[in-house]
């Protein structure tokens, strides 16, 4: 096989019109040629760091849609599907994605349970570490969250580091605001990037002291304009991730959207095309081709290089998709899962006023952080109920392992004028999360998830509409062009239920992941991020 066109040599800097010659998936000979072909060959894209089942969809699904963009290889961290089930869910997405011509690099998850602060669905701990780490397609211990067992230097955690630098592979940070002493303890103790940064002073200090920055952009954080501008000085040690991106935005683009806009920013095209095409290979030391002879035939042809639209994808010299066609086929897979509650009453969700004020989390549009807020209440027959006209929500996370009484909480920015949403997508243990105006509307779609175990949903006063993941309860047995069009129809309903976010479900899934600050619900009960322990509700 031989591909025309202009050859985008990254490394020598330098575009050329030539040919790409391709035997049995290996690129043997480029060479200059004339020819009249005006498209552009790349390396492929790599996304530094996603959780595929924030997509909602398995892997081999997923990788039907991201290689419309170019996209040929993806460092994973299933730690979401590990916090339902374990080893077992790892060994899933593993298997799973060798049924497809794509490159999906797994790490080993490092804190299942995310903390002991909530309930999950299994734990993996040191030993579970070793035997994971020990397999070649684990590449990586995924994202060290437990950054204050770290900086203790808890038993546990450190064993999971030592094993990592036993079989020689990175360890994966996460750290969102740390700073000074402590992070220079962080790094110190063989942790070696952070995809969390979402202030420039807080990557700058972190690149500074020799840890590799992922500049992430997904459906729900977006941090690109904050950390865009270190791009052009400390490129060596950049790379772009979406992290969680939902199966609608994915219909659109992938990391070819973020070379785009930072191409569009005025920074040079071959340091924005190592970012996103050539740092992950190196740092996490992947089986992907980077455009030269020898390599695996991993490749996009481009349209032009300042709108990156993708006009075909090349894995190990297959043709993979072309001209908004994927060329991957579905595949037959087991569905998993993990969900054993009972349906709950109107009567779960109350809770009984005793004082005057309350701790309100404020959600942030576009940002996993939270603030804490403390407001005065609103009280009906004794009990703290959502105040619509102040936008202070009623929100609840509902164990979905076992039966037990829901947590409570108030949040800001949802919006909502009526009913309510709920999902079972709950970062970090995927327990039902769900927001509404009433306690009516909250139960009910709690239950719709409980009945269909696992899914999304939104109620209001006259539709109720869910849209079922029973793979884990986070993932669809469906494809991509369905659940991207069902989700976003669920979306829609939601923004016009009230919700003023742009992405209402990815934001709610966030609201119980307690590793971030500063103010989240878990399972057990609200919890101050920053101080990582339980607060009171009433103040």
């Amino acid at each position: 096989m031989i591909i025309q066109g202009n050859i985008v040599d990254i490394r020598n800097r330098k575009i050329y019109k030539g040919e790409i010659h391709v035997t049995n998936g290996k690129i043997t000979d480029i060479i200059e040629a004339t020819h009249d072909v005006e498209t552009y060959i790349i390396p492929g894209f790599v996304d530094a760091h996603i959780h595929i089942e924030s997509s909602m969809l398995v892997p081999s699904e997923f990788a039907r849609l991201a290689v419309l963009h170019g996209t040929v290889a993806t460092v994973s961290d299933p730690h979401e599907i590990a916090n339902v089930l374990g080893k077992t869910g790892v060994e899933f997405m593993i298997e799973n994605g060798k049924k497809v011509p794509f490159k999906f690099n797994f790490g080993a998850p490092s804190c299942v349970p995310a903390t002991s602060f909530e309930s999950a669905g299994a734990v993996i701990d040191s030993n579970d570490i070793k035997d994971l780490l020990a397999k070649p397609e684990i590449k990586y211990l995924a994202e060290m969250m437990n950054y204050p067992g770290v900086l203790f230097e808890d038993e546990e955690v450190m064993k999971k580091i030592a094993w990592a630098k036993h079989f020689d592979k990175p360890v994966d940070g996460h750290a969102p605001g740390l700073r000074g002493d402590d992070i220079t303890k962080y790094i110190a103790a063989g942790i070696s990037t952070d995809h969390e940064c979402f202030t420039h002073d807080e990557a700058l200090e972190k690149l500074q002291k020799g840890m590799k920055v992922i500049i992430r952009e997904g459906s729900a954080a977006k941090n690109f304009e904050a950390l865009i501008p270190l791009l052009d000085e400390h490129y060596e040690k950049m790379m772009f991730c979406s992290d969680d991106k939902h199966p609608d935005d994915l219909l659109i683009g992938h990391i070819n959207e973020l070379c785009a806009r930072a191409v569009s920013k005025g920074n040079d095209l071959f340091k924005v095309l190592q970012v996103a095409c050539m740092n992950p290979v190196a740092h996490y030391n992947l089986d992907v081709g980077q455009l030269q002879v020898g390599d695996d035939a991993d490749f996009a042809i481009l349209e032009d290089l300042t709108n990156f639209k993708v006009l075909e994808t090349y894995i190990n010299g297959i043709r993979v998709a072309s001209k908004g066609n994927s060329y991957i086929d579905s595949v037959p897979f087991e569905v998993l899962n993990n969900f054993d509650t009972s349906l709950k009453n109107v009567l779960d969700f109350q809770v009984k006023a005793t004082k005057s004020q309350i701790r309100v989390i404020e959600a942030l549009d576009g940002e996993l952080v939270t603030n804490e807020l403390i407001l005065d209440n609103l009280v009906k027959d004794r009990n703290l109920v959502s105040n619509v006209a102040e936008d202070i929500l009623k929100m609840t996370v509902v164990n979905r392992y076992q039966n037990d009484v829901p947590a409570m909480a108030f949040i800001k920015n949802f919006g909502l004028k009526e009913g309510a949403i709920a999902s079972s997508v709950g970062h970090d243990s995927h327990n039902i999360i769900a927001v509404g105006v009433s306690d009516e509307a909250i139960c009910k779609a709690v239950n719709l998830l409980i009945s269909t175990k696992g899914g999304i949903c939104a109620v209001s006063d006259t539709v109720e509409k869910v849209v079922s993941l029973p793979v884990a309860g986070i993932m669809s047995d469906k494809t991509g062009w369905e659940i991207g069009a069902a989700y976003a129809e669920l979306d829609q309903l939601s923004k016009k239920m009230g919700s003023t976010l742009r992405a209402p479900y990815m934001t709610l899934s966030f609201m119980a992941l307690l590793v971030i600050p500063s103010l989240k619900l878990s399972d057990k009960g609200l919890f101050n991020g920053t101080t990582f322990e339980f607060t009171s509700l009433e103040v």
